[in-house]
C-alpha cells in the first residue's frame, strides 16, 4: 500500500501533521474509472482534482469545533494503474477496499464514474450481514445494463443488490436513495419487486421529506454511503458528466449525512462522477469538503452530539 506524500495527499498536511498507514482510521483511495461514462466525459481526472482541491479546504470544522482530521488520522493511496477490462477493474478496487478493510480501516474511495461502488461495495457486503447503502444521485441507477456494459454506471446500484459477487447476491443488502430524478421505465419492474429493499426519495419531494423518517431504514446499522455528484442541483455542480436540474443542495445534503452519521455506523464511503471543468475550481473543492465532512461527521458526530 503506497501512500502518496502528505502535502501532496488529501488535505495537503505538512509531515508534522501526517500519519502513517497503520495509524490512520481513514484511506483515501483515488480510483478515476472511466469505462462506461455515456455523455460527458472527465470522471479519471476527478481523484487528482479533489486531492488537489482538499489543500484549499479550512481544517477547522465550525460544527464540531475541532480540526477533525488529527483525531481521525488519514493517509492517501497512490493511485493505482486501472486494468482496461471494466468488470477486472472493479476486482482491482475490491481487492484495495479489503485490504483496508480488513485491516480496521476506513476505506473512502475517490471515483471516477459511478460503477465503481459495484466493486467498492463488495467487502463490506462480506463482512455485514445487515448493510445499509445511503444514496445520493440524481439517477436512480437502477438498470441492467446500459450500452451493453453490465456494469456500466447506470446500473451502479443495481448491481450492488443483484450481482452474484456479492455476499448472497445482494440480498443482505438495503438501499435508501436520496435525490433522485432520473428513473426509466425500465428500472421500475425491479424497483417494485424489491420495495421491502429499496427506499427511494424523489427530489421532487423534497419539501414533504421528513429526515427521521429516512433515517429510521438506517438507524443502528452499518452504512456505505455512496454520493454521486450530480445528487446536487446543476447550477451547484455541473462538472458532472449527466448533470440534472431540480437537485440538491449542500444544506439538503449534509443534514442528511450528519443526522445519519449519529443514528448509524457509517463504515465506508465513496464520491463519484467529478468531471473537472477547466478554471473552475469550485466544483472541484466542493467535492473535496464534501469528502471531510463525510469522514468528520462519520467519526465524531456521536462524540459531539
Amino acid at each position: 500500500m503506497k501512500l502518496m506524500k502528505p502535502k501532496e495527499a488529501f488535505l495537503g498536511l505538512d509531515e508534522s501533521d501526517a500519519v502513517s498507514y497503520d495509524k490512520a482510521k481513514a484511506i483515501i483511495i483515488p480510483f478515476g474509472l472511466e469505462k462506461s461514462v455515456s455523455y460527458s466525459t472527465g470522471t479519471k481526472k476527478g481523484p487528482k482534482a479533489m486531492i488537489k482541491a482538499s489543500h484549499e479546504v479550512e481544517l477547522f470544522d465550525e460544527e464540531l469545533w475541532c480540526e477533525p482530521f488529527r483525531k481521525i488520522g488519514i493517509a492517501t493511496l497512490k493511485e493505482p494503474r486501472i486494468v482496461r477490462s471494466l468488470s477486472k477493474a472493479l476486482n482491482q478496487l475490491e481487492d484495495i477496499v479489503e485490504k483496508t478493510l480488513t485491516e480496521g480501516k476506513f476505506p473512502f474511495v475517490f471515483g471516477g464514474e459511478h460503477s465503481i461502488t459495484a466493486g467498492a461495495i463488495r467487502p463490506f457486503a462480506k463482512k455485514y450481514d445487515n448493510l445499509v447503502i445511503l444514496h445520493f444521485d440524481a439517477h436512480a441507477d437502477l438498470r441492467d445494463g446500459y450500452d451493453g456494459k453490465h456494469y456500466s454506471h447506470a446500473s451502479a446500484l443495481r448491481r450492488c443488490l443483484d450481482d452474484k459477487s456479492v455476499n448472497n447476491e445482494g440480498k443482505n443488502i438495503k438501499l435508501v436513495s436520496c435525490g433522485i430524478r432520473n428513473i426509466s421505465a425500465e428500472e421500475i419492474p425491479f424497483l417494485e419487486e424489491n420495495k421491502n429493499r429499496i427506499h427511494i426519495y424523489f427530489a421532487k419531494d423534497k419539501k414533504n421529506w421528513h429526515i427521521d423518517e429516512i433515517i429510521s431504514h438506517i438507524k443502528d446499522k452499518p452504512v456505505y454511503l455512496t454520493f454521486d455528484l450530480d445528487a446536487f442541483d446543476s447550477s451547484v455542480m455541473p462538472a458532472t458528466g449527466t448533470p440534472e436540474p431540480g437537485g440538491l443542495f449542500w444544506e439538503d445534503a449534509i443534514e442528511i449525512i450528519s443526522k445519519a452519521a449519529k443514528s448509524s455506523n457509517i463504515v465506508g464511503a465513496d464520491i463519484n462522477e467529478l468531471s473537472p471543468i477547466k478554471n473552475f475550481h469550485s466544483y472541484d473543492f466542493l467535492a473535496a469538503k464534501l469528502a471531510y465532512k463525510i469522514l468528520s461527521l462519520s467519526f465524531l458526530s456521536k462524540s459531539e452530539s
